[in-house]
């Protein structure tokens, strides 16, 4: 497949992925990346400079918020990401869409 296309589509619906996961439980960046890639069978292979300004961008729209876990013995402090009651309400929303234009699509590939 062509990369530049591969990169084009899933740029597209990250938002979306890393709000759904967030809506299960709060995560941490790197947690995040290993989620969505075990979860899509490396399909969404995320790096850190990928993930990251997403993140701040959805917390700078109030779809997220972040706090700092506290350090446990040799665990580090972690920050977490949770999803907030209007990143659930935009979550829908985007997934609404998604689930409209995915069939448009389908209706002039296959049509």
């Amino acid at each position: 497949m062509n990369q530049k296309y591969e990169r084009q589509l899933k740029k597209g619906v990250l938002d979306m992925l890393i709000l759904k996961l967030l809506e299960q439980e709060a995560k941490y960046g790197y947690q995040l990346i290993l989620e969505l890639r075990d979860r899509s069978q490396e399909l969404f292979s995320l790096k850190e400079g990928t993930l990251y300004p997403i993140l701040y961008r959805l917390e700078e729209d109030k779809l997220v918020q972040s706090r700092w876990s506290e350090p446990d013995g040799k665990q580090v402090a972690r920050k977490y990401y949770h999803i907030t009651e209007k990143g659930k309400t935009v979550l829908q929303e985007i997934f609404s869409l998604w689930k409209n234009v995915s069939a448009q699509i389908d209706d002039i590939m296959e049509g």
